[in-house]
């Protein structure tokens, strides 16, 4: 990475060179009283971009794939643990939904309002529309911090799973459907 602030930061930014769809991210998890750790850093698009974000935080940063049926009928946000590799055929029997494909990046953008690289389960503040279905791997319910990015792949945060769970899907109206996927990931 390029780039690292080192510092972990309680809270919001407070310089405003942000970007509304950062602000208004920060605007809505302190609203609700959701507290939270932040870590500001160049772009980290990948999983493998965020090894030392995740070492400085203390927190695995969240898989976010955005999927959809080949019909482009139905859109799924898949958050899954970012080490575990993602099976297209295992994830579609799970949800009944064959030939599961990564959505574009237009469809990103119009249904969760962001680009790719910087998707994460706090888009979905942007679903007004309840589009896209929201898929979790049982495994990230089961840790205390939840790791993310503000829908901008420029800072990374570090929220309390239970917050995520409890306050910001209800608030936002989307119901997580619960999958189960294979770790075959060798262990390094």
């Amino acid at each position: 990475m390029e780039f690292i602030d080192r510092q972990i930061y309680q809270g919001r930014p407070t310089d405003s060179e942000r970007s509304a769809r950062e602000v208004a991210v920060y605007d809505l998890l302190d609203r609700l009283g959701i507290t939270y750790e932040r870590l500001d850093h160049s772009t980290a698009a990948t999983i493998a971009d965020c090894e030392e974000v995740e070492a400085l935080l203390g927190v695995e940063i969240c898989k976010n794939l955005f999927l959809c049926n080949r019909q482009k009928t139905c859109f799924y946000l898949l958050v899954m643990p970012g080490r575990k590799a993602f099976h297209t055929k295992e994830l579609s029997s799970q949800i009944g939904s064959a030939r599961l494909s990564f959505a574009g990046p237009l469809e990103m953008e119009e249904l969760l309002g962001v680009t790719p690289g910087s998707v994460s389960i706090l888009a979905l503040m942007n679903d007004l529309q309840h589009r896209v279905q929201l898929l979790v791997d049982r495994e990230i319910q089961q840790e205390p911090w939840f790791g993310c990015h503000p829908c901008l792949n420029t800072s990374s945060l570090k929220i309390r799973t239970e917050d995520i769970f409890q306050i910001f899907l209800p608030h936002t109206g989307h119901q997580p459907i619960f999958v189960t996927l294979s770790d075959d990931m060798p262990n390094p």
